[in-house]
């Protein structure tokens, strides 16, 4: 049984295990968080995902791009996220992939290029995640667990924004 509201998910995979936040709409968060995975990082990912998209019942799951060429991401995570497509499919779940550059030209218009000036400009539109931005990274830190969140919170915006560009350019041709 589907939910009443249409919700939209997103993950953003880490090397320590993946953020995800739970939309619905653009800006109404319905449930965000990081989820820590030891030992088989995957299996343990993918089990917990599992979980999640079965209480949750998205109609979307969005990921960013890590194919060659879109990505630094490592081949654990390119194959995490292959994984995790295939699960969302087998729900008859929706699943789109944004590369960076995507999300980069969605937050543009502000000026926000890097993760953290997205994750900045996700806090100004997104109240719920408003006080939990973390501090700017120095260059010999390593990124902030929360920071997946933001990531994964910036694919929903993409998301809606082009989607609906895509809709009205439907609609007008």
């Amino acid at each position: 049984m589907k939910p009443a509201t249409a919700l939209t998910f997103a993950i953003h995979a880490t090397s320590r295990g993946f953020g995800y936040v739970v939309f619905e709409g653009p800006f109404t968060v319905h449930d965000w968080g990081t989820v820590v995975a030891r030992g088989d990082k995957n299996a343990v990912c993918l089990r917990k995902l599992a979980a999640m998209l079965d209480r949750y019942m998205p109609e979307a799951l969005l990921l960013e791009a890590s194919g060659k060429g879109s990505s630094l991401r490592s081949a654990r995570i390119a194959r995490l996220y292959q994984a995790v497509a295939s699960m969302a499919v087998a729900r008859s779940i929706d699943v789109s992939v944004y590369p960076f550059r995507d999300v980069q030209a969605a937050f543009g218009d502000v000026g926000a290029r890097t993760r953290h000036e997205i994750a900045e400009a996700v806090a100004h539109h997104v109240i719920a995640l408003s006080s939990r931005v973390p501090r700017k990274r120095r260059p010999w830190d390593g990124e902030h667990r929360r920071m997946a969140v933001f990531c994964a919170a910036a694919l929903v915006q993409t998301h809606f924004r082009f989607g609906a560009s895509r809709l009205f350019d439907d609609l007008t041709h």
